[in-house]
């Protein structure tokens, strides 16, 4: 309920805001205007949208899955964590954008550099975080988990799904940005098309797309989740 309030005092504050400064649509276009971009180009965008959420979760998957095996490896074998952690570190200062024009060089305008940019977005930050929480995790809050039967495969099955988490949140700008640099198809392109063609109110209909499509795959990861180590931990008090 707090949620919904606040998304409808945030559209009633725009609507106000178009109304009151008089701007012109193609700048900023109000919530109603984009509500019928929606409703008219709901065709098109479904289709957009079906596309980027693809190159989503196959990079999503691809990029999650190699950041859990190189946090675990590098837990694991000391060495390997010490000559790779600089690496991560260094690797969250280069500019996503700036990856997107030389993965579409290497990779062309299919697929495969969309799923890349959702890989490299995706793999620094689960790893760095599951490697942070196994190896310098909070005292206090360990000595909690442990007070209260907590297992060592029970807090790492908690640290592997908020690592898990992050990733989920960060997914769909990968695939956006790849589409803008290089792609005919997916939501990405749609707001570049849009842009091209000066129809604001669509630019913005995608967008709200965008973020619809990131809150869904983030509750329906983070439902899935809590499923999980709820079922899991379940078994293990048996």
């Amino acid at each position: 309920m707090r949620a919904l309030l606040s998304i409808a005092a945030a559209l009633l504050a725009w609507e106000a805001l178009v109304r009151l400064t008089g701007l012109p649509p193609f700048l900023l276009p109000g919530p109603w205007q984009v509500a019928q971009a929606v409703a008219q180009y709901r065709a098109e965008i479904a289709q957009a949208a079906i596309h980027t959420a693809g190159e989503t979760l196959a990079g999503l998957a691809l990029g999650a899955g190699l950041g859990v095996a190189v946090a675990l490896a590098m837990a694991v074998w000391p060495r390997l964590g010490r000559a790779l952690g600089p690496v991560l570190i260094v690797s969250q200062t280069i500019p996503i954008f700036a990856l997107a024009p030389i993965l579409t060089l290497w990779l062309g305008f299919g697929y495969a550099p969309k799923i890349a940019m959702v890989v490299l977005i995706v793999f620094v930050p689960v790893a760095q975080a599951l490697y942070d929480g196994l190896m310098a995790p909070p005292p206090a809050q360990m000595d909690v988990a442990l007070s209260m039967g907590a297992s060592r495969w029970s807090i790492l099955r908690h640290l592997l799904a908020s690592g898990l988490r992050l990733g989920t949140i960060y997914a769909p700008v990968g695939a956006v940005i790849g589409e803008w640099v290089g792609g005919a198809r997916g939501l990405g392109a749609l707001m570049i098309q849009a842009n091209g063609r000066m129809r604001t109110d669509l630019m913005f209909a995608a967008l709200v797309v965008v973020v619809a499509l990131s809150l869904m795959l983030y509750a329906t990861v983070d439902r899935l989740l809590a499923h999980w180590l709820a079922r899991r931990g379940f078994a293990e008090r048996r």
